[in-house]
């Protein structure tokens, strides 16, 4: 496996956990009354410096098409949701895989990781050239 992809799946990694850390930690901080919806909010918009500085990282050493890091972003931290966060955080709180994977909020949060890494990086590679 080259560098890039190896570096590209660290850097999907953290920012993974940085969106677990967040997600988790906004169950200890009940400002609105249905806890999973605030959740949910504050993943939407911690997703966002997360991804910026996940690519950040790296584009600091490594290269890649944004939209392929992008892809690589969003397909590792699905398979980490299967295998940590499902059944560590989700199946003992009373969900199911087809419950956590089946919400719409989902998708839309993977499609907003994409584009997120995808502008940052494009972004960040022009700036290179530059």
């Amino acid at each position: 496996m080259s560098s890039n992809k190896i570096l590209s799946i660290v850097c999907a990694s953290i920012v993974w956990v940085f969106g677990v850390s967040f997600y988790l930690l906004s169950f200890y901080i009940p400002i609105l009354e249905n806890p999973e919806q605030q959740a949910t909010i504050v993943l939407v918009f911690a997703i966002i410096p997360s991804a910026c500085f996940g690519t950040y990282l790296f584009y600091k050493k490594g290269s890649m098409k944004p939209s392929t890091l992008a892809l690589t972003f969003v397909f590792v931290a699905t398979i980490l949701d299967a295998l940590i966060t499902v059944p560590i955080f989700v199946i003992p709180n009373g969900g199911s895989y087809s419950e956590f994977f089946g919400d719409p909020m989902f998708f839309t949060i993977l499609v907003e990781f994409y584009f997120i890494v995808l502008y940052i990086g494009t972004y960040l590679i022009k700036q290179e050239k530059v």
